[in-house]
């Protein structure tokens, strides 16, 4: 195991208990064709399992707001996703909106082109844009997520070295919109890179109990997963019919 007790971004967290997974947990649904009933349905479910967030699309940060009003549940919402393609002032600008409109917290998708052609430092401005754009609200933390599944393990490093230099909060492997999710092995890497004090979230192919405690294992602080409620009643020894989309 990575470690039994973890500082990251403020909190200190055991874990080496299932019990604890659901609070790692953003409750994921971005998928195009969401609608505004089922984002109800995903709030509702966070507040009954205890997840840190709901990680939703920017046009359903409002309702998600208004319904967590008054839980723990954060709300997070994603930027520059899932290419990572628009230009810098557009996504700094998308994260000011959101956070604007309720977000607590926001998932960047880095420039995955930049760092391709190992521009560096548009690719270092780029992150750091939005992390000044979050950072300018108490409390609002910004993920930098690096889509690991289309990078070398050298261009793995060289974006966790960024983004942490960049004062990001936390570095994520995926959006789950790509050719692959979270490995255990890209989390430890990850870990390796950024240290104990950056948070890593693990995000797609994360279904079950066991998933899960394997990524925490290899480092990970928080997981995104559509399947949040079938990790919790897993924990809790209750049945499942779901296992969410594998985001």
């Amino acid at each position: 195991m990575w470690t039994q007790t973890q500082r990251t971004t403020g909190e200190t967290r055991f874990m080496d208990n299932p019990q604890n997974i659901p609070s790692m947990i953003d409750h994921t649904l971005l998928k195009p064709e969401a609608t505004p009933d089922q984002i109800e349905t995903l709030c509702e479910e966070a507040r009954t399992y205890g997840f840190a967030a709901v990680c939703v699309n920017s046009v359903y940060v409002p309702q998600a707001a208004k319904l967590l009003a008054g839980s723990d549940v954060k709300v997070c919402t994603v930027v520059g996703f899932p290419l990572g393609a628009s230009d810098t002032a557009t996504k700094a600008y998308e994260a000011e909106q959101a956070i604007e409109q309720g977000a607590n917290e926001i998932d960047m998708v880095i420039h995955i082109g930049s760092l391709k052609a190992r521009e560096l430092q548009h690719l270092h401005h780029d992150v750091a844009a939005v992390v000044l754009a979050c950072h300018a609200h108490e409390g609002v933390l910004c993920k930098v997520i690096i889509e690991t599944a289309l990078l070398t393990d050298e261009e793995k490093t060289i974006a966790c070295q960024i983004a942490k230099e960049a004062r990001a909060d936390f570095v994520k492997t995926s959006t789950g919109f790509s050719t692959g999710g979270a490995t255990v092995e890209d989390v430890a890497l990850m870990r390796s890179v950024v240290g104990p004090d950056v948070g890593v979230k693990a995000s797609g192919g994360v279904r079950s109990m066991a998933d899960a405690m394997a990524v925490i294992d290899a480092g990970a602080t928080r997981i995104g997963a559509s399947s949040g409620v079938a990790i919790a009643k897993e924990i809790r020894g209750e049945s499942t019919d779901s296992a969410g989309d594998g985001y």
